[in-house]
């Protein structure tokens, strides 16, 4: 199997250069994006499964990525590929996929035939989705996209079977092998690396494949001169700060007067009354709630008429 990975931005430290509108990396904390960490654990957990079976862990990016990789070992991989080149720099989604499937192919003449390719169904910080698909149509690879669970593989028949996740349900698919399967976070939940495997881990040194090592690659689908997509404009938004009133009064005393929350109630449905919503919504003569400031009563509602008098059952027989 092999796994492809990326190391992106923290999100909650993402921010972005006004004036190139791309993103500020420096001085800004590398993950490994979390949907391909459960890629990593996904494929750990079958490989413990089924007996002599290899995970390779695969990413593209600048000499940092070691860090990813190293992380990956840990979880359980047998090895990481690092494909880092100025060559490849500035890649969109066509570039990357193009790369990437190039490098599956190298890793299939180093260790044997890929069966299976397992990637995060998207990335936190490009967030497209687009990156799988393109290397399953550039190896010719079934594709299996949003699995939340994969029932089953069997290497002898050549098989795989997988739930996906979509809007309206969940899909059970079985398809032939080899294939590639992106995964949503829910499929599974990250180990905690184990002591040997860290161990493992800080000594490892990836492999670097460069732009030399593709004897046969074509140089003008690599970096920014093989990627068309073209980004327009990017930017934070600006925080929006309201002005707010809290609402409310002291608890009950417990002998039956109102509660905070009561008061609070009482009081929003004023401060609703006084608005234009009563009249969007077709509301007739409304009045201040019982127990508000306001003046007046409300009017009862169809359901207080069909209420028998002394008894507080409604004329249906629920309880009111």
């Amino acid at each position: 199997m092999v796994v492809c990975i990326k190391q992106v931005p923290d999100s909650r430290e993402i921010r972005i250069d006004p004036v190139s509108n791309t993103l500020i990396r420096e001085g800004v904390p590398a993950i490994v994006n979390i949907f391909d960490l459960h890629g990593v654990e996904e494929a750990v957990r079958i490989k413990e499964r089924i007996a002599c079976t290899r995970v390779t862990v695969l990413t593209m990016g600048p000499k940092s990525a070691r860090s990813a990789l190293q992380e990956c070992i840990s979880l359980g991989a047998d090895e990481g590929v690092l494909v880092s080149d100025r060559a490849f720099a500035g890649a969109d989604t066509l570039a990357t996929s193009y790369v990437l499937a190039e490098a599956i192919r190298m890793a299939a003449q180093v260790w044997g035939p890929v069966d299976l390719v397992i990637c995060g169904k998207q990335t936190l910080d490009g967030d497209t989705g687009q990156v799988g698909p393109g290397i399953a149509a550039r190896l010719d690879l079934e594709q299996l996209t949003y699995v939340e669970r994969i029932r089953s593989v069997d290497p002898d028949a050549g098989r795989i079977t997988v739930e996906r996740h979509l809007e309206d349900g969940v899909e059970v698919v079985e398809t032939s092998l080899p294939a590639l399967v992106t995964v949503v976070e829910g499929i599974n939940e990250v180990r905690r690396a184990s002591m040997p495997g860290m161990l493992r881990a800080v000594r490892y040194e990836p492999l670097v494949w460069t732009v030399a090592d593709f004897p046969e690659i074509d140089r003008s689908r690599l970096g920014l001169k093989g990627s068309p997509t073209v980004v327009g404009k990017a930017w934070v938004p600006e925080p929006i700060t309201r002005s707010g009133e809290a609402l409310g009064g002291p608890d009950g005393d417990g002998n039956g007067n109102d509660s905070a929350a009561q008061v609070a109630a009482a009081q929003l449905f004023d401060r609703l009354l006084a608005t234009d919503l009563p009249a969007r919504l077709g509301w007739t003569g409304v009045g201040p709630m019982e127990g508000s400031t306001g003046s007046g009563t409300r009017d009862p509602s169809p359901h207080d008429h069909a209420v028998e008098e002394g008894n507080g059952v409604a004329a249906d027989g629920r309880g009111r």
